[in-house]
C-alpha cells in the first residue's frame, strides 16, 4: 500500500504535554481544511482499545514484562493494518500519540528489556512503518507526575492521587528517569526525524516550535507532489 500522506507522531515522557500539543496540531489542519487522523496507542481501534484497556488497567500487576510488549506489538499491529495504512495511502495526515519509540523507551529502556528484540518485533508488528517526523516533548520526571496528578479538562483543579494513576504511571521515578534517557538516546539516534522540544516552557511556545517545523515538511509534502 503506498504512503501518499504524512506520518506524524507525538512522544515524550508521562505529564509531558503531547496530547495537548497533538490536539493543537489536529485544529490547525481542520481549520486549513487539510485530511487527517488524529489517534493514539495503544489503542485507535475496537481491538486496540481492549488491549489497552488490559495493558493499562492497576489492577493487572501480575503482567509480565515480555506480555507487556507483546500486548503492545498486538495493539500497534492491528493499528496500522486497520487504520494508519489506509488513512496514508489516501493521502492523510496521520497524527498519532505515541508509536514504536514509546515501546523502545518505556519497555526497552525503562523495564531494562533488549532493545534490540523490542525493534525487531515493532517492525513485524507495522510492517517497518517509520514516521516522516516525531515530536518529542520533554520534561523531568518529578515535573511529568506533578502535572498528571493536576490534570486540566474536566477534572482540572482536583489533585489526583496515586489510584487514578494508570499502571504505567503509577511506576516509580526511577523507572520513567531510565523512560527520559531512553528518548533521548533515540532522540540522538534519529536527528533527521525525531524534534526535540523542551515541554517545560509555555504549551503556545512549545506548539510555534511545532508548528513552523510541521508547515515546512507540509510544504515539502506538496512539492514533491507537484512535481510527479
Amino acid at each position: 500500500m503506498e504512503n501518499n500522506g504524512l506520518f506524524i507522531t507525538f512522544e515524550g515522557p508521562d505529564g509531558s504535554g503531547k496530547t495537548t500539543q497533538i490536539r493543537k496540531l489536529a485544529a490547525e489542519l481542520e481549520a486549513r481544511g487539510i485530511p487527517f487522523l488524529l489517534t493514539r496507542e495503544p489503542g485507535g481501534t475496537q481491538i486496540s482499545d481492549k488491549i489497552r484497556a488490559l495493558i493499562l488497567n492497576p489492577e493487572n500487576l501480575r503482567m509480565g514484562e515480555k506480555t507487556e510488549i507483546l500486548l503492545y506489538a498486538a495493539s500497534r499491529s492491528q493499528h496500522v493494518e486497520e487504520k494508519i495504512r489506509p488513512a496514508l495511502a489516501e493521502g492523510k495526515i496521520v497524527l498519532c500519540d505515541r508509536f514504536v519509540d514509546a515501546s523502545v523507551a518505556y519497555q526497552g529502556y525503562g523495564l531494562n528489556q533488549p532493545v534490540d528484540k523490542i525493534r525487531a518485533i515493532s517492525r513485524f508488528a507495522t510492517g517497518g512503518l517509520t514516521p516522516d517526523r516525531t515530536y518529542l516533548i520533554d520534561v523531568p520526571p518529578e515535573t511529568g507526575r506533578q502535572r498528571m496528578r493536576h490534570r486540566t479538562g474536566p477534572e482540572a483543579g482536583v489533585t489526583r492521587d496515586a489510584g487514578d494513576l494508570d499502571r504505567i504511571e503509577q511506576r516509580a521515578l526511577a523507572y520513567h528517569a531510565r523512560v527520559r534517557e531512553g528518548f533521548f538516546a533515540l532522540c540522538k539516534e534519529n536527528q533527521q526525524r525525531i524534534l526535540l522540544v523542551d515541554g517545560q516552557t509555555s504549551p503556545d511556545t512549545v506548539f510555534r516550535i511545532i508548528r513552523t517545523d510541521f508547515l515546512h515538511l507540509l510544504k515539502g509534502k506538496e512539492r514533491r507532489q507537484t512535481e510527479r
